[in-house]
């Protein structure tokens, strides 16, 4: 995007995504190229602002995805752990209770 001089004046220009190819597209010049320009530029700041705002939420899920990763270890270790003081062993990825002799 942007504003190209021909023949002494300026016009304002946006490339335009078809398909596989980019193509620019005369948008304006003078006062009404500036004016959409801005709102192009607006428009961008706006995308901006938002794709940080993604950033950041996928960040801190991240961080909270992490902490509940801890969190089911240490319970399955006291899971385990109480398990193994009542009495049970593990058999074919099954719990099961020991037999008294």
């Amino acid at each position: 995007m942007g504003w190209e001089e021909r023949h002494g004046r300026l016009y304002y220009y946006r490339s335009v995504r078809e398909g596989k190819r980019v193509r620019k597209e005369y948008v304006g010049g003078g006062a009404l190229g500036q004016l959409i320009a801005q709102l192009d530029e607006l428009e961008r700041l706006q995308r901006e602002e938002e794709e940080a705002s993604w950033r950041e939420e996928q960040e801190r899920l991240q961080r909270s995805a992490g902490f509940l990763q801890e969190l089911e270890e240490a319970a399955e270790i006291l899971t385990r752990a109480q398990l193994l003081a009542a009495g049970f062993h593990k058999r074919k990825g099954e719990w099961r209770r020991s037999r008294e002799r």
